[in-house]
């Protein structure tokens, strides 16, 4: 089972300024509490032991609120000196995991997922990476994805803002650590969505699994406004 996660912590939170300006948007408070406070919960209950927090952007607002230890979790840091983009800010916070593969997810984003049922479909699938996958009514925000029957990603496709529904990547991964090192560019900065997953779409076995469970992304002032509510009912 897993025992290490990444979270992605490092982002500007442009579109959320006006109305969270002076946190990191995963430090956004939802209902008087950080909303990464709900991550770290929910990786306790899954069993996860550490979490690698990639920060950027006002790092010292969230290396001083959760310290070395948060609700039985261990924590550290991997601070960016300068934007290295989603993959790069995984690369180098894997440089801090131990275990062969690592779950991986977005700090303003919330997917509940049942993690134990993820990690199995991965191994089952003898896959190099996976990736959580929900449908959606409107995917206007969003890339979508197609899968083929055995659940290998075939396509991912770009944005059209278009109102339609479809399957898009929830921001939670599980990734190998070698593969992840020795497959991705050389270069500090990078996107995983662009520099990885698609790059390498056809060279790894590349899995996407389709889950129901509750998504938001806090990302857009509307959703933000509408965790309050969702988060008073939190189960974890």
């Amino acid at each position: 089972m897993l025992q290490e996660a990444i979270i992605l912590a490092g982002g500007f939170g442009t579109r959320l300024k006006t109305v969270v300006a002076d946190v990191p948007k995963p430090m956004a408070p939802v209902n008087d509490k950080p909303f990464l406070d709900y991550h770290f919960k929910y990786l306790a209950y899954f069993g996860i032991k550490k979490v690698v927090l990639s920060v950027g952007y006002l790092s010292e607002i969230i290396t001083a609120h959760y310290g070395s230890n948060f609700n039985g979790i261990e924590i550290t840091y991997a601070i960016e000196k300068e934007p290295l983009g989603t993959g790069g800010g995984i690369k180098m916070a894997l440089q801090q995991c131990t275990t062969p593969e690592v779950l991986v997810l977005n700090g303003d984003s919330f997917f509940d997922i049942n993690l134990r049922s993820f990690y199995n479909n991965h191994s089952d699938g003898i896959s190099d990476c996976s990736l959580a996958l929900r449908r959606v009514s409107n995917a206007s925000r969003y890339g979508t994805i197609t899968l083929d029957e055995f659940d290998l990603i075939e396509d991912f496709k770009e944005k059209t803002d278009k109102i339609e529904a479809g399957i898009i990547n929830a921001g939670v991964y599980i990734l190998s650590r070698e593969l992840y090192n020795d497959e991705t560019p050389k270069q500090k900065s990078f996107s995983i969505e662009k520099d990885f997953f698609e790059k390498k779409l056809n060279e790894i076995s590349m899995h996407g699994y389709i889950y129901d469970g509750y998504f938001i992304d806090i990302g857009i002032p509307e959703d933000y406004k509408k965790a309050q509510h969702d988060f008073k009912t939190f189960k974890y």
